[in-house]
């Protein structure tokens, strides 16, 4: 058997990956579709690959608070996604991505050392140099449209929204994996739903829309291996791990997009290394 926090760490840095691929996706997606309509599908097909899983395995039903968090986790997602998509497509994500990414990373530390206190020196270090690795990853390759104080606000409420769900979904009754992550995608599905009726847009069709569909599905995996490994360590290290997920989006923007990575996203890499080699050790 592993130790518990090896088990914590590995899931996070596999929800990294897994959210990165997922980023990426939905990115593409929402240069076809609406935002909230990529919220739509991809918390429909979160929705639709949990509750076999809550069945099957026979989960008890989640207690009232356990429903309220999940509640609160699926629809402070959706808010960061779509504020976030937003953001981006001003052309501001010089600003945009590093910003979401670190506020997503540094709410749940925040919080985590008022609710658990201070890490070990060598985790609170390793902390540190994840956020910093954070940050110079999600920099873009060029320097682009830096934005305003709208794309600023933006950026900061879609890394809030990234935060609170890493918070809320970690208030779960431990044990509880699939119920809970059910409740959070049908959340977001209905306020997904709502904004779009609101704004006058029509609902999306799954037939035509394969990118968004796929992005719910490694979404869905980040959502997963987070909750996993928030149950093995702590709130602090499961958030920062998970959120190294720009490695994994930039590998594949090389790959897939050809886009060129400059010298502070590999630097980056290279930070975010050495601060799980300091969180592991």
């Amino acid at each position: 058997m592993l130790p518990a926090d090896l088990i914590g760490i590995l899931s996070g840095l596999t929800s990294a990956i897994v959210w990165g691929g997922g980023d990426f996706l939905g990115g593409l997606a929402t240069r076809r579709i609406h935002q909230f309509q990529v919220v739509v599908l991809a918390a429909l097909t979160g929705a639709a690959i949990f509750l076999p899983f809550a069945i099957l395995l026979n989960e008890p039903i989640p207690s009232a608070s356990s429903l309220a968090w999940s509640a609160a986790a699926g629809v402070s997602g959706a808010v960061g996604v779509a504020a976030f998509y937003r953001a981006l497509s001003t052309g501001a994500s010089a600003m945009v991505a590093p910003t979401a990414a670190v506020v997503g990373a540094a709410v749940p530390v925040v919080v985590a050392g008022v609710l658990e206190g201070l890490p070990s020196p060598s985790h609170g270090v390793g902390i540190a140099l994840g956020l910093a690795g954070i940050w110079l990853v999600s920099s873009p390759a060029t320097s682009g449209n830096r934005g305003g104080r709208r794309e600023f606000g933006l950026a900061v409420l879609a890394g809030a929204g990234f935060g609170g769900f890493f918070v809320f979904i970690a208030q779960v009754d431990e044990g509880l994996i699939f119920g809970p992550l059910v409740v959070a995608k049908l959340a977001a599905l209905c306020f997904g739903v709502l904004a779009l009726l609101g704004r006058r847009q029509s609902l999306p069709r799954p037939a035509g829309n394969s990118l968004a569909l796929l992005a719910g599905v490694l979404d869905a995996g980040g959502n997963l291996f987070y909750l996993v490994a928030q149950q093995y360590t702590t709130l602090a290290i499961a958030a920062v791990l998970s959120s190294m997920y720009p490695i994994s989006t930039i590998i594949l923007s090389r790959t897939v997009l050809h886009e060129r990575v400059v010298r502070r996203q590999a630097l980056g890499v290279g930070v975010c290394l050495a601060a799980v080699v300091l969180i592991a050790v």
